[in-house]
Order: C-alpha cells, then structure tokens, then sequence
C-alpha cells in the first residue's frame, strides 16, 4: 500500500518559487531554507537507512545543494557517506553547500552502489528528459539500493503533470519538501515516487489543491428520518445490473431512501429499494418533481438508443441536483459542458479518462484539464483513475492516487456513482465519497467484484465517525 500524506497541500512548481519567495522576504535566507530542506531529508535517510552505508547523488542546481547537504549532515552524525554528482552548482546556497561537503566527490559513471541511496540530482522545475547515460546509472544505483529516498521528486519526473522523463522504478520514498507537487499523485509519480513523506521547512503554502482526506462523519440525529438522511433516485436503463448496484451502494452509502425507477418492472435487489417502474421521458420527468429527491443518478446501465436520449434529457430538465455516469456522459459527448452549465441544480460527474476525453479538452495536467471542465460545465468533476482529480468550478481542487488497483473490475464505477449521489444527498461532498470508496476497496482486499465492494461502504463510514 502506498503512502501518501492526508489532506496535504500541492503546489506547482511555479507556486513553490512563490511561496519561497515569500519566506525570503519575511526574512529566512536561502541558505536557512535549504538547512531546513537538508536536515528533512537527512532525518528520513537516517530513519529508513537504518545506518547502512549511504550514497548520495547530487546534481547542479538547488536539489544538489540539498543533496550536499544531506551528506554533510549524515557524515556528522556518524554515517558511512560516499557523494557522487553530475556538475557543480555555481552560485546561491547550493554552491556554498557544495564547498561545506569536506568528502570526495565521484562520477556518477564509476560509482559503486550502496544500499542506501539519495537521489538529488533533478528535482522541482525539471521539463526535460534525462540524458540516456543518466537514466542508466540512476537505475543501476536505485536497484542496487535495498532503501532509496528522493528528495522533493525523483529525477526524471516532470514537476507539474508527473510526465515520465527516464525516472527509475524503485524508489522507497520521497520527501517531498515543503508542500506536495502535482508529480507525487499524478501520471508516473504514482508509481515512481514510492511513499510520500512532506517535510514541513516552515514555507507557507498558500494552495487551494489538496491530497485527499479521511472525512469526518456524523451519525443521524436522534430524531431524524428517512428523508433527513437523503432521497435518491438512480434511473434504470437497459443493463439493470449496473443500475441496481448504483442503488445498492447508495443505500449503503447513508442515503435514507432509495428509489430505482426502471423502465420495466424491477426483479432482485435488496427489498429496501423502491422499485419504481417509468414509461419514458414525461414519467420520468414527473417523478423527479418530488421536490424531497437529494440526488439523482443516471447513466449507470443506462444505453445509448432513443430511449436512453430522452430519459437524460428527462434528467438533465429536472430540478433536482444529478450525478452523471456511465453511458450518459458518453451520450453527452462534446456537447456536455453547453449542455450542463445552465443547470440551477447541482450537477456533479463521474467520467473515466476515455468519457473526460469525449466530453473535454484534456490539455495541462490532470488536475488543471479537470478544472477547466469544472468550470466551463459548472458542474463538479471527479475524474476517476490511478490518480482521482475531484475539482470543482470555483478552483479547489482534491487529488485521490493512493486507491487499490483492483478497482479496476466492472461495476465499481456504478456503484461509485450510488455513492457520490447518497453522500451529496446528506450534505457531504464528492471527496468524501472517493475516500470512502477507496477505503471500502481496501477493506475488501484483492480480486474482488464490485458488489463485494458495496458491502464494505459501512465499515469504511465507521471509520469516519
């Protein structure tokens, strides 16, 4: 299971050279900073290396001075330190640490691996790839390594999207100095960068993203009823499996009622659900009135012919604030952010990285392609993946990329979208039911299937109350 701190936040590179910049003109110097940054790191090496012989690689701009650093902490406090480095930095406190460093400086072509290893040599800013020769010897060092810290980013990851430019597999952990970066939960970085530890170096943040958090939960009052816990209504289509595990999950999700309205009469499922049959859009479009209706799902099961076009449309009419999933982003297609932004309702989407495509331009990285779908639909986005980006209109923005991997079986999604609906329902938010899924994945251990899943939602609630 990966590590990743909790309700963090991140920051681009450009937004860390601000907030650094504004520690220096209250007054800490760049050489206390890079101190602080040296000892963070100095501190976990020391923690994971456990005492065994140290290499440290060190490059030429601020991450080597950080690297520089590290191995004149170590050395002082008794370790077994070799420093191997590509260039030298030239100016700043990067080269004054550089000089403190007493010990012998080797290439990073002759040196012998050790079994702990730090990697400074390219950190926050990097935009290129690294040169083939560098690549090589990083891996080579990195597997020979039985523990391997980065510091801020492992080399060869691109700073603002986590784009692989030739970063090794391997590395144990990475410290990431100040604030997290884009890198530690998205693309590569989510399996490159190992575990995430954030040093605090006394740098205000200042973000608006953040990694994803354990929610804090409430049971019902004492005198609450069915429709204080939320009414939610999932429409049916012409695969009832999904929509039936959409229903299920927002059952167990909190909501106090659950109405599966099908176009046909309904058979299996818990009796718990109000089975609902509709004819068509204008049924539909009656049903959801019902001004008690704290969400409604569709697209789970959903179809793509005639009939399916015009329950969307039944739903996309309503009133009532919608969760949209499955085959009904795919029947909203490009047309999707015209469609949704006059919406007075809440409209909140769950597409996968194909759906995202369909419907959005997917320039920038995760986080920022998530927004501007955010904000050109109004509506709040949860892009699902290794690395989950829930964002919303307004900016904030809620990064998910420590999730089991087998989630990734039929029907999670549907019954993530049960989930988001049951949450909203009871006045939580789209974050809350990401974290309550991933955790239920947990719980639920390997090779599971998604109706397995649902039943570990309230054991995942219990944890948060």
């Amino acid at each position: 299971m990966r590590i990743l701190p909790s309700g963090a936040p991140i920051l681009r590179a450009d937004e860390m050279r601000a907030a650094e910049q504004r520690c220096f003109g209250a007054g800490v110097s760049q050489s206390e900073l890079m101190e602080r940054a040296s000892l963070a790191v100095a501190r976990e090496v020391a923690r994971l290396g456990a005492g065994q012989p140290a290499l440290v690689l060190a490059g030429p701009g601020n991450n080597g001075g950080d690297a520089y650093g590290v191995a004149r902490l170590l050395r002082g406090w008794g370790h077994d330190v070799a420093v191997a480095a590509i260039g030298r930095p030239t100016s700043g406190a990067a080269a004054a640490n550089a000089a403190a460093w007493q010990g012998k400086v080797e290439s990073l072509e002759q040196v012998s691996a050790r079994p702990v290893l730090v990697d400074g040599l390219f950190g926050t800013g990097m935009s290129c790839a690294l040169d083939a020769p560098v690549a090589a010897h990083l891996a080579r060092l990195v597997a020979a390594a039985s523990v391997s810290v980065a510091i801020d980013i492992p080399s060869g990851i691109e700073t603002d999207t986590g784009l692989d430019l030739g970063a090794p597999d391997g590395i144990t952990a990475t410290v990431a100095l100040g604030a997290l970066k884009p890198a530690h939960l998205l693309g590569a970085g989510v399996s490159k960068c190992g575990h995430v530890l954030l040093a605090d170096i006394g740098v205000e943040p200042g973000a608006i993203w953040s990694s994803i958090a354990r929610p804090r939960l409430q049971a019902p009052e004492p005198q609450a009823h069915k429709y204080d816990r939320g009414l939610v209504v999932v429409v049916a289509g012409s695969m009832a499996g999904a929509s039936r595990l959409a229903a299920r999950a927002a059952l167990h999700g909190g909501a106090g009622y659950v109405i599966l309205a099908a176009p046909e009469p309904a058979t299996g499922g818990p009796d718990a659900i109000v089975q609902r049959t509709i004819e068509g859009r204008d049924a539909l479009a009656e049903l959801l009135t019902d001004p008690r209706i704290g969400a409604v799902v569709i697209g789970p099961g959903l179809g793509r012919d005639e009939a399916a076009k015009d329950l969307l449309e039944a739903a996309i009419g309503c009133e009532r604030d919608l969760v949209i999933d499955g085959d009904a982003l795919s029947l909203l297609g490009e047309a999707a952010a015209e469609r949704l932004r006059t919406r007075k309702a809440a409209t909140l989407l769950t597409p996968h990285a194909g759906e995202f495509a369909r419907m959005f331009d997917a320039a920038g990285s995760k986080i920022e392609a998530t927004l501007a779908a955010a904000r050109n639909s109004g509506a709040t986005v949860i892009h699902k993946g290794a690395d989950t980006v829930i964002a919303w209109a307004g900016g904030k923005a809620v990064v998910a990329s420590a999730a089991s991997s087998w989630l990734s079986t039929a029907g999670t999604g549907d019954v993530l979208a049960g989930l988001v609906a049951a949450r909203h329902a009871a006045g939580g938010s789209a974050d809350e039911a990401v974290w309550l899924h991933s955790r239920a994945a947990r719980l639920a251990g390997p090779a599971f299937a998604a109706d397995d899943l649902i039943g570990r939602i309230p054991v995942a609630m219990g944890e948060c109350l």
